[in-house]
């Protein structure tokens, strides 16, 4: 179970992608299921889908399409997470381990390992929903198995950043670029994620000179909420960028990224799940 106790992302995406991967390598067939907040079947409908190349953003979520084009493994969205388990499980008996991309506070969810991560904004003025940002108290994190520390140093935990400094044009993937290319430009620079001053921060980090357009975590973005009225290029998060692809034209630039963990949680998360079921 990977989450957060505060409202918004956090970096949950990523690290399940990480996590996903690792267990790969080292010889578990995992499979992941997801609320699909933003996508119109998960949230209208309570059966259980399976998320391919084939579905919409707009219809499955950004996230979980995201976690499916990136991952390789099996993605089964629903409102209920116990149902989407079981209609994986189903699907799909050869997998080992089940991974939750969010839904710590899911608890009819049954879960063996618990992970809780916290971001560099912290946990704001510390006040539970609506007077402050927290899903829980912070005391909460005592209780989990393990925490990661997102570019923060303030919370003990294992270290996480993400990395990425490649270029993708959304009209053709074949044309990456670094960022090299992009410098001394003048670029839109688009999120919809929960903290999107993390993305552009990232950005200029690299040396690019960005105009900042923020909008509502998950939002479902038309074709005109990116018209700018110039020819500037324009560059958005990978999560936004599956959402942008059927209006994106040439300029339309997506920024993946990928998590990187203090080598010592693979190590940890291996022997939990020795001692959890051998």
């Amino acid at each position: 179970m990977v989450g957060n106790i505060t409202v918004g992302g956090s970096g949950k995406t990523p690290l399940v992608l990480w996590i996903a991967e690792f267990l790969k390598r080292n010889g578990f067939r995992p499979g992941i299921v997801s609320r699909g907040h933003g996508g119109s079947v998960a949230l209208r409908h309570g059966a259980p889908r399976e998320v391919s190349a084939a579905c919409v953003a707009t219809e499955v979520g950004d996230e979980p399409m995201l976690l499916a084009q990136r991952s390789g493994c099996p993605v089964w969205i629903g409102r209920n997470r116990v149902a989407a388990a079981r209609a994986l499980r189903a699907a799909h008996p050869d997998c080992s381990v089940l991974l939750s991309d969010d839904g710590l506070q899911h608890y009819a969810l049954e879960r063996d390992i618990e992970i809780a991560i916290v971001d560099a904004r912290g946990f704001g003025n510390g006040y539970l929903l609506p007077a402050g940002p927290l899903r829980e108290p912070v005391s909460r994190l005592q209780s989990v198995d393990a925490v990661i520390a997102h570019e923060n140093r303030a919370v003990p935990g294992y270290a996480m950043r993400l990395e990425g400094d490649r270029f993708v044009q959304m009209c053709d993937p074949r044309s990456v670029v670094g960022a090299e290319s992009l410098r001394g430009k003048r670029l839109h620079a688009v999120a919809a994620i929960g903290d999107p001053e993390r993305f552009f921060r990232q950005l200029e980090r690299l040396g690019l000179t960005i105009v900042r357009h923020p909008f509502p975590d998950h939002h479902a973005f038309r074709a005109e909420d990116l018209q700018f009225g110039d020819a500037v290029p324009v560059v958005m998060t990978e999560k936004d960028g599956v959402k942008c692809h059927r209006f994106a034209r040439t300029g339309f630039w997506m920024f993946p990224v990928s998590a990187e963990l203090d080598p010592a949680f693979g190590r940890w998360l291996l022997e939990r799940l020795a001692s959890t079921h051998g």
